[in-house]
């Protein structure tokens, strides 16, 4: 401590008047103070102002400006350094040496300018506004292909510098995406492949750029995905590989890149650290088995890269994602169940698929979380019958296994997500299914569900698909006993509230399946319409200019129908819906005005 005081006290009386030979011992001092304990030297060498100094130094192009540079880099390790290097003035002279052509200059000043930029906005804005980021840009585009141990190491410290220079500030990044990093970085990682240090390095800095959308069409327009490939090839590590997932993850989020990362070989890969990680009880094991099952399945959801995996259905990835199904590893069949989901994305693929015998792996997955079960298995198997059921020539195939049966045993889940996707399933399967629609209708357990999560005010998705399911019972069904169940189960408030959706759909799947009602079981019906305010309801509706012509239509069709009610008609003749039709009758719409005739001398008739 005592040379370095010596050494601080030389340079503040000569300062830059001071030899070069004395002067590199005073530096020479202070980098060995630094070294033996940076906290304290770093503050020593703040508190004697001699950071002003070295900005002198830098600025004055002396042969010491490597060593200036060095003991800055030191000194910014510092966090509570790195603003007063700002605040000296440090930054315009290093960015300045960044001009120079000695490689130990630029190493240094690289380190200097990465440290004072590390977590500090000050730093980052003043190297930005200096041009700092671009001449390092520069730089590295022009040593790209030069393969000496010092050149590797500097750019090393330039692709630091830039990480550290853009580390979680959109703007920045987006600046050096404008520079043309990306092609860089993608360019060194496979000229270097060997060098562990700067390929580490090249990946951290993408992990920071792929997260920005604007990115991805950059990487897409490089051989990035081969480059990470390969590099992951090689890799047998748990750390090195869990680096390369980082940037993996984001970068797959575009389908473009997804497509590319498959015909690389990734999914291959995937499935190789799959088979070496399934027995293990290790955490990196784990970890590592559900980061690529989670990628595997990512992969899945670009329709183009899907398609090319599932070779119509006799694809060696789809066989092994098949074999995850009856796997006692709950990732394993979370992942198999979510790439079955993904596979199910067109008609003809289900259809392969169900003909294939899929639905009743789907349904032992199941059987096996009834009691006490997985939650997200539920959820992802639940996913893929919900798919699986959406081509008309697949429900009745799919009813015939026991699919029904099976989803109504979680009719007990107080899950939502679990909720959300059993109604979803249902609604797929009685798709124009008169009799399973008669069958599940009548199951007043079921019935008196769907009126409960009705009411699942917190759950918007539930409510709206257990609404949905009623309507579909009624509609499907066209069954009196259907529509009993559902009166004596308090079910036809929701379906006039449903009327008045703020979806289309939703209020049209409403009035028809209301019509059904007052077509067939009125008077048992006549209570519950009344105290909903159905009529209320059809006024609002044909009175509102912006209803759809459909919506129009069917509230029209229900007017006609309710009449045969006494209460409901006397409800009719207190509202003006004869002002409200006639002006339908000119309707752009034919069949609204069509029916807008009809309705008119209905209610002219019974007035």
């Amino acid at each position: 401590m005592d040379n370095l005081n010596d050494a601080l006290e030389k340079l503040k009386i000569t300062g830059t008047e001071c030899t070069s030979d004395k002067l590199d011992g005073c530096l020479d001092c202070l980098l060995q103070a630094l070294g033996h304990n940076n906290t304290e030297s770093s503050e020593k060498i703040q508190q004697s102002g001699i950071l002003q100094l070295f900005a002198s130094i830098l600025n004055s192009e002396s042969s010491c400006s490597s060593k200036v540079a060095h003991i800055v880099a030191e000194i910014a390790k510092n966090e509570l350094m790195r603003i007063p290097c700002v605040e000296a003035g440090l930054i315009p002279p290093l960015v300045q040496l960044l001009h120079s052509k000695d490689q130990e200059v630029l190493l240094q000043t690289g380190r200097a300018l990465g440290n004072i930029c590390y977590d500090n906005h000050e730093g980052r804005r003043a190297v930005d506004q200096e041009g700092g980021a671009q001449i390092v840009v520069d730089h590295l585009r022009s040593m790209c292909t030069l393969t000496d141990p010092s050149s590797e190491k500097l750019m090393t410290v330039f692709c630091g510098m830039l990480m550290n220079y853009s580390s979680e500030n959109d703007s920045l990044q987006t600046q050096l995406i404008q520079m043309g990093v990306i092609p860089i970085l993608v360019d060194l990682l496979g000229v270097h492949s060997q060098n562990t240090s700067l390929t580490e390095m090249c990946l951290v800095a993408f992990g920071n750029l792929a997260e920005l959308e604007s990115s991805k069409e950059q990487f897409a327009s490089t051989n990035v995905a081969e480059e990470i490939v390969k590099l992951f090839k090689k890799q047998t590590e748990h750390e090195k590989r869990e680096i390369i997932f980082e940037v993996l993850a984001p970068l797959a989020e575009n389908d473009a890149i997804k497509m590319q990362l498959v015909e690389a070989g990734l999914v291959e890969c995937l499935l190789d650290v799959v088979q070496q990680t399934v027995n293990s009880e290790k955490d990196d094991d784990i970890a590592e088995l559900k980061t690529s099952s989670d990628l595997m399945v990512l992969l899945l959801l670009g329709d183009e890269s899907m398609q090319k995996l599932f070779e119509g259905g006799k694809g060696s990835v789809f066989q092994r994602v098949l074999s995850w199904l009856p796997s006692n590893n709950h990732q394993l069949q979370l992942a198999g169940a979510l790439a079955i989901a993904n596979f199910a994305r067109n008609d003809g693929n289900c259809i392969h698929m169900v003909d294939s015998g899929i639905v009743q792996k789907l349904l032992d997955l199941l059987d096996r979380h009834v009691e006490d079960g997985n939650v997200t298995v539920q959820h992802a198997a639940l996913s893929a019958l919900r798919n699986l059921a959406i081509p008309v020539v697949n429900k009745a195939k799919m009813l015939s296994a026991g699919v029904a049966e099976e989803v109504l045993k979680f009719l007990r889940s107080e899950m939502p997500p679990v909720q959300f996707k059993l109604l979803g399933t249902l609604r797929m399967l009685i798709d124009a299914q008169a009799e399973a629609a008669d069958q599940l209708g009548k199951n007043e357990k079921l019935v008196e569900r769907l009126v409960e999560w009705c009411e699942a005010k917190d759950h918007a998705g539930v409510m709206g698909e257990s609404n949905r399911l009623l309507s579909a019972l009624i509609r499907h069904s066209k069954s009196k006993d259907v529509i009993r169940t559902i009166v004596q189960s308090g079910g036809v408030k929701h379906l006039v509230t449903m009327a008045t959706s703020e979806h289309v759909i939703m209020q049209n799947e409403a009035l028809v399946a209301l019509g059904l009602i007052a077509a067939l079981e009125l008077q048992a019906a006549e209570h519950d319409l009344e105290s909903a305010r159905l009529v209320e309801v059809l006024h609002r509706l044909l009175s509102d200019e912006r209803s759809a012509p459909e919506i129009k239509y069917n509230s029209m069709v229900l007017i006609c129908a309710v009449m045969g009610s006494e209460p409901l008609h006397k409800e009719v003749q207190k509202l003006a819906f004869l002002d409200v039709v006639s002006k339908l009758r000119s309707h752009e719409n034919k069949t609204v005005a069509q029916q807008a005739s009809l309705t008119e001398q209905k209610l002219t008739v019974q007035s």
